[in-house]
């Protein structure tokens, strides 16, 4: 275990941004990750938990607490069932189960972050979410003091939502274990249309493993989502607003403000969302309220391959980010009468 003090964050997020923490510890091992919350709870100190550092937006005046870096490393395989200590990296996970022959995560390649961050997110991406294949999370519970196990069917999941995510103060992820499927090194049926199309099959189709993760990757790279030091269109979180879910009345409206502020016939993009809610694409908002890929003139902008990340240029500070944050949910919701939600969690700065 290493402990730091007085030590930068910004070098541990995937926009480089933040201040320092008056503390930071790097744990490698779940009893270490366990007794360093304890010490935190004990001491009433604030506690960042931090993996890999995709998902965070970090105040410019840093954390005046301990930032606890989880760095833990395990990888087992039983059968088609999977165990990821929490620090392992995601996409290095992805790539192995591929390698192994196993379905269920393999739409997720590339996605930037650590394996304990997945259910909090419920990150997904092209027709699959991890929830899907989430059997089991093992948490250290701040409040009952205990390391329980949960099972996927009591995460709570939804759209890029889960408990540990409503409870982002109770639960530290220790371990998530997955159920995957041995398909003879074919994918889960593809779901997407875009990822479809790249591959030259119909929806519902299975194809080649490695071809589906190959074909994630190319797209995820068209977009600026898979993480290169050398290009600054990676120094973002991925998408920075979640795809709205609306009633459908308030679809209704947005529809109407559609048709009076753009061709009349004009339909954005719609999916189901259950419940009787639809969803709509942020990206679409984005582009179609006036804010276009490399929109910005200062050192944080809009990705120049999608607008749905706004990115570092490589000498912006967070207030930076903020601002064009907030300049685009509000030029959104001044358009069509939808707010954006950010999806990055914020530290000490809110949007």
């Amino acid at each position: 275990m290493q402990v730091l003090e007085d030590a930068p964050l910004a070098p541990l997020t995937t926009f480089r941004l933040g201040g320092p923490a008056a503390r930071l510890v790097t744990a490698t091992t779940d009893a270490e990750v366990v007794g360093v919350v304890r010490e935190a709870d004990r001491t009433g100190t604030p506690l960042l938990v931090i993996g890999g550092g995709s998902n965070l937006v970090i105040g410019d005046d840093g954390f005046d607490g301990t930032a606890l870096r989880i760095a833990t490393a395990g990888f087992a395989l039983d059968g088609a069932r999977l165990e990821l200590a929490a620090g392992e990296v995601w996409a290095d996970a992805v790539a192995r189960t591929v390698e192994a022959g196993l379905a269920g995560v393999e739409c997720l390649a590339g996605i930037p972050g650590s394996a304990g961050a997945t259910p909090i997110q419920n990150v997904g991406a092209y027709g699959q979410e991890v929830s899907s294949t989430i059997t089991e999370v093992v948490a250290y519970d701040r409040v009952s003091r205990e390391r329980v196990t949960i099972p996927g069917a009591e995460c709570g999941f939804s759209y890029r939502h889960s408990r540990f995510k409503a409870e982002p103060e109770r639960f530290v992820v220790l371990r998530v274990r997955f159920g995957l499927e041995e398909a003879g090194g074919l994918s889960m049926p593809v779901r997407y249309a875009e990822m479809a199309s790249a591959l030259g099959a119909e929806p519902g189709e299975r194809v080649a493993l490695a071809m589906a993760r190959e074909t994630v990757l190319k797209l995820r790279a068209g977009k600026g989502m898979v993480l290169d030091p050398e290009d600054h269109d990676t120094w973002s979180a991925g998408s920075f607003f979640t795809n709205p879910i609306l009633t459908e009345a308030e679809y209704e409206a947005f529809l109407t403000r559609v048709r009076e502020r753009l061709v009349p016939g004009a339909n954005p993009p719609a999916y189901p969302a259950g419940e009787g809610r639809v969803k709509t694409s942020a990206a679409w908002l984005i582009d179609r309220a006036g804010f276009a890929k490399g929109y910005g003139s200062g050192p944080a902008r809009i990705s120049t391959k999608h607008t749905l990340a706004l990115t570092n240029r490589g000498h912006a500070r967070t207030a930076d980010l903020l601002a064009l944050a907030r300049e685009v949910r509000e030029g959104v919701h001044a358009t069509f009468g939808v707010t954006l939600v950010n999806e990055p969690v914020t530290v000490g700065v809110r949007l």
